[in-house]
């Protein structure tokens, strides 16, 4: 029981701290994730590069104004990478420059988007 409370602790004093932070953000995952959703075809079975991908890809690059909202993007695409087994990591690490858009940081399972600024 006093593990429980302890717990229970723990995730209220984790949602105090984060709370504003977090109420800042003018970007989600949901958003990230809707965007680049075009892509998965390219990025897993290696269709064609369709344009509401690079569209999408376009959008995310315009939506992150901060540098909280490009570590959140960031964590997005890493975890959606994570997400997908048969993700091809060259074709994901490659999309915006396939797109004509620079990010500043690789599209890739591994990336510390705590790094990203």
């Amino acid at each position: 029981m006093a593990g429980l409370m302890k717990l229970a602790c723990f995730v209220l004093a984790c949602m105090i701290v984060a709370g504003p932070i977090t109420a800042n953000a003018a970007l989600n995952c949901g958003t990230v994730i809707n965007t680049v959703t075009p892509c998965i075809g390219y990025l897993t079975r290696g269709t064609s590069l369709l344009s509401a991908c690079c569209s999408g890809v376009t959008n995310i690059k315009s939506l992150v104004r901060t540098p909280l909202d490009r570590q959140i993007a960031c964590r997005c695409l890493k975890d959606a990478a994570n997400a997908f087994p048969s993700l091809n990591t060259a074709r994901a690490a490659g999309l915006p420059n396939a797109c004509g858009v620079t990010l500043p940081y690789k599209i890739s399972k591994s990336t510390n988007c705590a790094l990203v600024g």
